[in-house]
């Protein structure tokens, strides 16, 4: 699929790019040309905000990926939408023109009020953004029909599968036991969710799930990978 809304509108006016191995500020104003390339292509996910100048802690990703991610939601015209993770603000509009209702969450005040003035600038009603942690998802404005998250879960958070209808999906890039860079999507039935790999989608952590390089390093992707999550816990085996 193709994504139905240009992300200029929601691309911060400075951003970061790789030079030199090492993050160089990349202004609209100042280099208007290099940006707009930068912002046009399918294939490139875009640094927006920087930890310490160094560590990339938000970015737009590439549209050819947010474009399987949504495909994968399965979506229809009128499903209430879950989001984790509102960056820029840009895939909550996307999703808002195919017909869904959002609610996005968001855990940096700031990347929130940005999406927040980059929706509003652009008209959109059909989006809510919630400050706050995604892993709690929004419960105030459950249930929800799909949660897809654009950040990579170790340990799905069961609030997810307790705010999604019975029969709804979860979309969400997975890096942890079992595979290092996937994009798992889980049906929610009961309560209990499962489901398995549908793809690669190596993506930057949930805040409160980030791993250390050595157990980054330590992940062995299998094929056939599969997981469960319930009140319990969370279960991955390999079929």
């Amino acid at each position: 699929m193709s994504l139905p809304v240009e992300r200029r509108s929601f691309v911060p006016e400075v951003v970061w790019v790789v030079k030199g191995g090492r993050h160089v500020r990349l202004s609209r104003r100042e280099d208007p040309e290099e940006w707009e390339r930068l912002v046009d292509s399918e294939d490139t996910a875009i640094t927006t905000k920087l930890k310490d100048g160094m560590w990339p802690v938000s970015s737009s990703s590439a549209p050819s990926v947010m474009a399987r991610m949504i495909d994968a939601l399965d979506l229809e015209s009128g499903m209430r939408v879950l989001e984790i993770g509102t960056g820029t603000g840009y895939n909550a509009v996307c999703l808002a023109a195919l017909g869904a209702e959002v609610v996005s969450v968001e855990i940096d005040p700031d990347l929130a009020d940005h999406a927040r003035g980059a929706l509003r600038a652009a008209g959109v009603r059909r989006v809510v953004v919630v400050t706050g942690d995604g892993e709690r998802g929004a419960p105030s404005h459950a249930p929800f029909d799909r949660v897809i998250a654009t950040a990579a879960a170790h340990t799905v958070p069961y609030a997810w599968v307790e705010q999604t209808r019975d029969g709804g999906l979860i979309v969400t890039p997975y890096t942890g036991e079992g595979h290092r860079a996937a994009l798992v999507v889980l049906t929610v039935r009961g309560d209990v969710a499962d489901g398995g790999v549908v793809g690669d989608a190596a993506f930057m952590p949930l805040s409160g799930q980030r791993l250390r390089q050595a157990d980054l390093r330590a992940i062995e992707s299998r094929a056939g990978l599969r997981l469960e999550v319930t009140a319990s816990g969370q279960r991955s085996v390999t079929t």
